[in-house]
């Protein structure tokens, strides 16, 4: 196209749509670039997954979000933002891949994605943080039996399962394959289960470790996966125990380098938290926003839906402003 866009979203999720809400409303010419389906990362948590927030706090664009549990889970998440796309008709293009975002010297944005190329005035990385997991790094960790992301437990039923970590996806995943008949073993860095852990589900796996239906080393790591076995570092010394499926859910952290790449500077600490300022969510790089869990950089857990809303009105504003 000869003309630029005001806005290209890069990203689906809750906030990469409520960023296009606010820009549509605006009569501004905008357009979002999602890789995948809509709402991709919330599409691949696990089948049964129950939010944290309530319904309410996971609405955008002033529309009500119907659930009768009191919080909705994956399934009704899905039917919601499927209800939004229908209601707003929103500009997207899925299954196509961002693949860089260039600042050009004459203040615009070359973006390229994997089908086309594309100039923008403004941009706005709404990517979530769920694309990349965080490796234990350890030998067998490629193997086919380990797995990162979880589905639900039908395939680990009847089965010796290990689960690396103590959070929410942790906790669900053993909870949910011990149900369905799995020998569920859990290796766990720290001495306890995270205190962030849904309130209404720690007590259940503490109850479940104290009576021993599920086994837990507490400050322990996996040192080696092997094809039938996994090799545990204890207080107690190192073990070797009978496996089939390992769940190594340890957490998952946005795409620094793509950051990097366009441009954005990123802390040199621990949290690798990118540059942007927080009145209007504009990063170094002029006309570059950030939006949404992304903005955490490794504190994945600092923003999520219901608190990061606001970064659309406040991206939006900032660019009318101009």
């Amino acid at each position: 196209m000869n003309e630029p866009y005001d806005l290209i979203i890069i990203g689906s999720g809750p906030i990469g749509m409520a960023c296009a809400i606010a820009v549509q409303q605006k009569g501004l010419n905008y357009l979002v670039l999602e890789k995948g389906a809509l709402v991709n990362s919330l599409y691949n948590y696990p089948l049964y997954m129950t939010f944290f927030s309530t319904a309410k706090k996971l609405e955008i664009g002033n529309v009500p979000f119907s659930c009768i549990a009191p919080k909705p889970g994956r399934q009704e998440a899905l039917e919601y933002y499927r209800n939004i796309q229908k209601h707003f008709a929103l500009n997207i293009h899925f299954y196509e891949k961002v693949n860089g975002v260039q600042k050009q010297e004459k203040g615009e944005f070359a973006i390229k994605s994997d089908k086309q190329n594309y100039t923008a005035k403004n941009v706005v990385i709404a990517t979530g943080f769920y694309d990349i997991p965080m490796y234990i790094d350890v030998p067998g960790e490629n193997l086919p039996k380990v797995r990162h992301y979880y589905r639900e437990a039908h395939e680990y039923a009847f089965r010796k399962v290990l689960v690396i970590g103590a959070n929410n996806s942790s906790v669900d995943a053993a909870l949910e394959c011990w149900h369905k008949g799995a020998e569920v073993t859990m290796v766990i860095r720290k001495g306890e289960i995270n205190d962030r852990v849904k309130y209404w589900i720690k007590p259940d796996i503490e109850n479940r470790i104290k009576e021993g239906s599920i086994k837990a080393y507490f400050y322990s790591e996996v040192t080696a996966i092997h094809e039938n076995s996994v090799a545990i570092t204890t207080p107690d010394g190192d073990i070797t125990v009978e496996n089939d499926f390992v769940l190594a859910l340890t957490g998952y952290r946005p795409d620094l380098d793509f950051l990097r790449k366009a441009g954005v500077n990123i802390s040199s600490g621990i949290n690798c938290t990118p540059q942007y300022n927080p009145d209007t969510m504009e990063t170094n790089v002029k006309g570059l926003y950030l939006a949404g869990v992304v903005c955490g950089g490794l504190e994945t857990h600092k923003w999520f839906i219901e608190n990061s809303r606001v970064h659309a009105d406040m991206i939006v504003n900032s660019i009318i402003g101009k």
